[in-house]
């Protein structure tokens, strides 16, 4: 049984988390690894915070958001920590999102200095980035902050990792915890501020929803600038006892499944796309060794489910659903009641508001408060805008059942009113999928002199045709509305370095298209 809810244990700054969990499951604990092999322990991570924080705190400012630009690793962990200890805001940076967007970023959250890797920018062939993030920020490498650690620093790590409550710059649970971006995958991403306690309370929330067990290993190969990496994949495992593994890139699709295995992980944190190739790339015990996987940031096709369940039939598939607004997590399915087709009940301490929408029948707009929601959206003189009475509007029509499971209908953007009615377009992508599984598949959709709207139906599937679709959909029951009439065949769907299909590219190709047409 998973433990019970505690808003209090919710209510805590991010270092003093990590502190009491050390306390709660031992100082030498083995709690963070990643593909350089190389475990650190409650008192290694806490040491290392102390040492680099001291160094980050003779170049920035108390309060300052300081951007950190580094993949999934013990780096970048150790410096979410080391920026906590000495009361500096990270900023957690999208290197996929391209320049203009990365700049508009920095600028958005006042961004002076930027933490990266020598290595990484290298290996990231990520120089042009670099040298147009200059402009206006100091870049930081962290090899170089290392290298000049003096004897003088160690000591002080040392004395202060026996001692962290008294050396650590004190935090409030309602102080800023973390800068990250929303995904932009129907737009420009917007900067979101997390507190420490929404940070905290989300981890809590979690813990009191799936049992947890500390002898666990979490295996995150998604981003720390995605909030589902964060949350889930570093701060869930290491404030509840439970080694984190973290793994550089998702797209490493060979090395990724023996790796899983080899590091002993219980649970997987991924996204459809990347379990589906995970799914298909690996051995057959590279898997079986999973408690669990859990899927989020976009729906988890049947095609996947069937494809888990017939590879590695011991492993359940759980989707969960969130929004970087909530710290991320609102639901997710739990392992002995794991519904397909939902994305699971409500995290405990989060309360619903429906509101119905003119045009949709069944269900309506889901707003979400909790101790998990924003302090609010950066605004361009640097501040925060707080969500309405605590108030996050998702954008996204969902169906409550009577036992508590949400069942998503899609984002009030991802519906196209055609002839006066509102059709899903997520429904739409449903269909193909129906007719071909292996398949990617986005429906978006076009100005129509006539309807209003017409859908169209981007895939990667070659040979695919309209008549396929429509027998489908008379097959079961869709209606003749929701089948797309114009289809765009390309080589491979667009997708964001979170792995979610980028709608915001699919829609240019699909205009781009009807222009040439």
């Amino acid at each position: 049984m998973p433990r019970a809810y505690d808003a209090r244990a919710g209510a805590r700054a991010v270092f003093d988390a990590l502190l009491d969990a050390r306390d709660q499951y031992g100082a030498k604990k083995e709690i963070l690894e990643d593909q350089e092999r190389n475990p650190l322990t409650y008192t290694d991570l806490v040491r290392a915070a102390f040492a680099l924080g001291r160094k980050i705190a003779s170049f920035t400012e108390k309060g300052e958001r300081v951007g950190v630009m580094l993949p999934s690793s013990s780096a970048v962990v150790v410096t979410f920590f080391a920026l906590h200890a000495f009361g500096r805001t990270p900023a957690m940076l999208n290197f996929t999102a391209g320049i203009r967007n990365l700049k508009s970023a920095c600028k958005t959250a006042h961004v002076k200095t930027i933490l990266t890797s020598r290595r990484f920018v290298d290996q990231g062939k990520l120089d042009d980035l670099i040298d147009a993030l200059e402009d206006g920020r100091k870049i930081v490498y962290l090899e170089d902050v290392r290298a000049k650690l003096s004897l003088a620093d160690k000591a002080f790590a040392a004395v202060a990792g026996a001692a962290p409550r008294r050396f650590r710059t004190p935090a409030k649970p309602s102080d800023p915890g973390v800068i990250l971006f929303t995904s932009g995958s129907f737009g420009a991403p917007r900067g979101v501020m997390l507190s420490q306690g929404n940070l905290a309370a989300n981890a809590e929330q979690i813990a009191a929803h799936i049992d947890l067990d500390p002898d666990w290993v979490m295996f995150n190969p998604l981003p720390t600038f995605h909030c589902f990496g964060l949350t889930a994949g570093v701060l869930l495992p290491l404030l509840t006892g439970m080694k984190a593994f973290e793994y550089p890139s998702p797209l490493h699709v060979k090395q990724i499944p023996p790796l899983i295995r080899d590091s002993k992980a219980s649970i997987l944190l991924a996204t459809d796309t990347f379990v589906n190739q995970y799914a298909r790339s690996a051995d057959a015990g590279d898997l079986t060794g999973l408690k669990f996987v859990v899927c989020g940031a976009e729906r988890v096709r049947d095609e996947t489910h069937d494809l888990v369940a017939q590879r590695f039939g011991g492993v359940p598939l759980l989707e969960g659903y969130g929004a970087t607004e909530a710290s991320p997590v609102i639901a997710v399915n739990r392992p002995g009641d794991n519904r397909r087709g939902t994305v699971g009940p409500l995290l405990p301490g989060i309360t619903v508001r429906i509101e119905p929408v003119e045009g949709i029948s069944g269900g309506g707009l889901m707003h979400v408060h909790g101790p998990n929601v924003m302090a609010g959206y950066l605004n361009e003189a640097g501040g925060v805008d707080a969500p309405p009475g605590g108030w996050h509007d998702t954008g996204d029509v969902v169906e409550i059942d009577d036992d508590g499971h949400v069942r998503i209908k899609g984002r009030v953007k991802r519906f196209a009113k055609i002839g006066g009615e509102m059709v899903s377009l997520t429904a739409a992508e449903e269909l193909a999928a129906g007719v071909w599984p292996d398949a990617r598949h986005a429906v978006i959709s076009l100005p129509d002199p006539k309807k209003g709207e017409r859908l169209v139906l981007v895939t990667d599937r070659l040979d695919a045709a309209v008549a396929p679709l429509v027998s489908h959909a008379q097959t079961v029951g869709a209606p003749e509305l929701a089948v797309p009439r114009k289809i765009v065949r390309v080589p491979e769907i667009p997708v964001l370095g979170t792995g979610k299909t980028d709608y915001v590219a699919i829609q240019r190709m699909a205009e781009t298209e009807a222009r040439a047409a």
